[in-house]
């Protein structure tokens, strides 16, 4: 399943700390009284990028600085989400060890708030240097045992969890036969609420696709299965919110690290849950921006 981190207790990070030399120094507002938690707000991050060393840059984008900025801005907000998903790509280039060293460390200040951390895999992350990395972690059975997935259930709707990681690299993305035999069990296992399916690469059939190769295969699971509302992905570094003609919602992040094209933001993306359908905000690393806090509405498809 995809790595889910729990919230960090405060002894467990008084250890985590010690052992690192960093002493019990701890910021100010880290156990002050906690915030609400609304349950129906989510957050999205995607393409984080993050090298060994935090002070990588790339495309003019220092990606540490990028996360800790989003990760700063989520964190000041009056309440907090129900927990955070990272939609893959979480490593720098190829997913080596020191990536998911300093990427976790980067993920802390989150987890000392509470939050959960749901990770996904992209096409620059390496499966088992990942697993490594979050070894801690990784006790809970998987539905598949070489691919991340996973079905979060929430009061509002089901988040399933996908797996496109072909191969590190290798820029498309593969679903496969057996993960969308599950996905197409579990959805109609759940019928009874909105579905909401997360993976990292962007569904695409055209010739000249950088997304997901088996898109046409991907489409005939959740298409007619009407609970599915919304597919939100990340992989072009291009926000994005379009409909498919069936009527689910084809949302494409903007990348918390380096944009593709000028003009495009980079940040993180505000999701809150209603009982027929979803408003997204976009949070922009420079709130500058006239879109910055730019809302979607999502209203779910009848059925």
């Amino acid at each position: 399943m995809p790595i889910h981190l729990p919230p960090l207790s405060r002894r467990s990070f008084l250890v985590r700390s010690a052992a690192a030399g960093a002493g019990l120094l701890l910021s100010p507002p880290l156990y002050a009284a906690e915030k609400k938690t609304d349950g129906n707000f989510w957050a999205f991050f995607s393409d984080t990028h993050i090298a060994a060393d935090r002070g990588q840059i790339a495309r003019n984008t220092n990606m540490a600085a990028n996360l800790t900025g989003v990760t700063n801005d989520l964190l000041a907000l009056p309440e907090q989400p129900a927990g955070v998903f990272v939609a893959g790509d979480c490593a720098w280039s190829s997913g080596e060890a020191g990536d998911y060293a300093t990427f976790a460390s980067l993920l802390e200040p989150l987890r000392r708030a509470g939050l959960p951390v749901h990770l996904l895999l992209g096409n620059h992350d390496n499966r088992e240097r990942f697993w490594n990395a979050f070894v801690e972690e990784r006790r809970a059975r998987r539905p598949l045992a070489d691919q991340q997935v996973a079905l979060v259930k929430t009061p509002r709707a089901n988040w399933f969890l996908l797996d496109s990681l072909a191969k590190t690299l290798y820029t498309r993305g593969v679903a496969g036969a057996e993960q969308l035999h599950w996905l197409a069990k579990s959805l109609d296992e759940n019928p009874d609420k909105p579905a909401v399916v997360l993976i990292h690469h962007n569904p695409d059939s055209g010739e000249k696709s950088i997304g997901l190769e088996d898109t046409e295969d991907f489409f005939k699971v959740i298409r007619p299965r009407k609970q599915v509302k919304a597919c939100v992905f990340g992989h072009t570094h291009n926000w994005s919110v379009t409909p498919d003609p069936s009527g689910i919602h084809l949302v494409n992040l903007p990348p918390t690290a380096y944009i593709f094209r000028e003009g495009q933001p980079s940040g993180w993306v505000r999701a809150t849950l209603a009982a027929d359908g979803m408003n997204l905000e976009l949070r922009c690393v420079d709130p500058s921006r006239k879109d910055h806090g730019q809302v979607v509405e999502l209203p779910w498809r009848a059925g």
